[in-house]
């Protein structure tokens, strides 16, 4: 076999080329400390690399998820624990106000202090959190959701949705509540009209009507949309009859029996009245449901605003006549009621809060397992051996100083050293 001059070199340098660039190769491996500089090195680690850098990417966009999702149910828990204190003094003003040695200063002094926590209320329920939304609002998170009309009244400018973020694959968790829910559709236990008939002849008063059994209400008051209670004979009984003034079937009767705070308490079918003053034989006085239309007081849900802005209305009316005072009592009895309900609802929601905090608190342990499972795959894959590419670089050293210094020798062998 002929093997030209050319031919010689260029395979020489071929070779100390190939094993120059084993040896540079492996030093960068070291210098880096991955295994894998480019795809070529192992096509089925570097998929599964990719893999394993989009689901790390992923977490991490949980985990900022996770972490705005816990701020902001920290902020809405927050506000709550203040309108609940809020609440809670509001029901202390009512039943101080409900001492009959008031006086109309007395109760005007209340009246502020009651006019300062409403104010309270309002700006609490416009709270917003950290990234500057509003906490209350459902989807409308720029705008306040709660405004205060010119004739004094509140509106909700807010919907009723409720903003989640994505904390896992498939879990989702909600980051704030909205305030219709919250502040605005608390159940009204004045959702009763009650009247005295003028043709009355005996000194009778009706109080406000109260919802005590909502259920009971619900089935068998509600369907009637009226009933009537007449005065019997001897002025003592009462009998509940129909819208037309029929008696129930089976008869309702009952004694006048005096309530707690004075007057002769009447219950039907989840309502109670309190009839005042001296009703005489054959008067009558009617309970209707109430109106369902925005502006009415009767209706099914009544605001915590508006609740405590109509208590503060009578408190600086400072009516002091016997009628205003009945009037006071009754309105007093609703708002505590009232308030009790709110309370209640705003408790239901911190308890949602709290489980949802959980939800979150569980779901980053379990994302924090399975990053340390990726980081351990991770380094697996790529991470280089550093005694095995260090024998290695020792190896290809060896070959590249062997194929350099055998080029040298079998690159001087040629004849024109024999020619004289």
């Amino acid at each position: 076999m002929r093997i030209s001059t050319i031919q010689q070199f260029n395979s020489g340098v071929r070779g100390i080329s190939d094993n120059y660039s084993n040896a540079t190769r492996t030093q960068e491996q070291i210098s880096s400390g991955k295994r894998i500089l480019t795809p070529a090195d192992d096509p089925v680690a570097t998929v599964r690399l990719l893999q394993l850098s989009q689901e790390s990417n992923r977490l991490g966009q949980y985990s900022t998820n996770m972490t705005a999702a816990n701020n902001s149910l920290v902020q809405e828990e927050s506000t709550l624990n203040s309108v609940n204190n809020a609440m809670g003094r509001i029901r202390e003003i009512a039943i101080e106000a409900g001492d009959g040695s008031k006086t109309p200063e007395d109760l005007a002094a209340l009246g502020t202090e009651l006019e300062q926590r409403e104010e309270e209320l309002f700006n609490l329920f416009n709270s917003r959190n950290a990234r500057g939304e509003y906490l209350f609002g459902g989807y409308q998170s720029s705008e306040p959701p709660f405004v205060k009309n010119a004739d004094g009244t509140y509106s909700y400018q807010g919907d009723e949705g409720q903003r989640s973020v994505q904390i896992a694959g498939s879990k989702q968790v909600a980051i704030n509540d909205n305030g219709k829910d919250l502040f605005v559709n608390i159940a009204n236990v004045n959702r009763v009209n009650t009247a005295a008939d003028a043709a009355n002849t005996g000194t009778g008063r009706i109080s406000l009507g109260v919802v005590e059994n909502k259920s009971e209400y619900d089935s068998t008051f509600y369907p009637q949309g009226s009933v009537g209670i007449v005065i019997g004979a001897a002025g003592d009984t009462y009998e509940i009859v129909d819208s037309g003034g029929n008696p129930m079937v089976p008869p309702v009767t009952g004694d006048l029996e005096p309530g707690d705070e004075g007057g002769y308490t009447v219950r039907y079918a989840g309502v109670v009245v309190t009839l005042d003053g001296v009703p005489a034989a054959g008067d009558s006085f009617t309970i209707t449901t109430g109106d369902s239309s925005p502006t009415s007081t009767n209706r099914e849900s009544r605001s915590i605003l508006e609740t405590v802005a109509l208590l503060r209305d009578n408190l600086n009316n400072g009516d002091m006549t016997t009628e205003g005072k009945l009037a006071r009592r009754d309105l007093i009895g609703v708002t505590l009621e009232n308030m009790d309900n709110a309370v209640n609802n705003v408790l239901s929601v911190q308890t949602t809060i709290g489980a949802r905090m959980n939800v979150i608190e569980s779901t980053l342990n379990e994302n924090e397992e399975v990053a340390l499972i990726n980081t351990t795959v991770t380094s697996q894959l790529e991470d280089l051996d550093y005694a095995e590419a260090l024998s290695r670089l020792s190896l290809q050293s060896v070959v590249l100083e062997a194929s350099q210094q055998s080029f040298v020798k079998v690159s001087s062998l040629n004849l024109f050293n024999l020619l004289r």
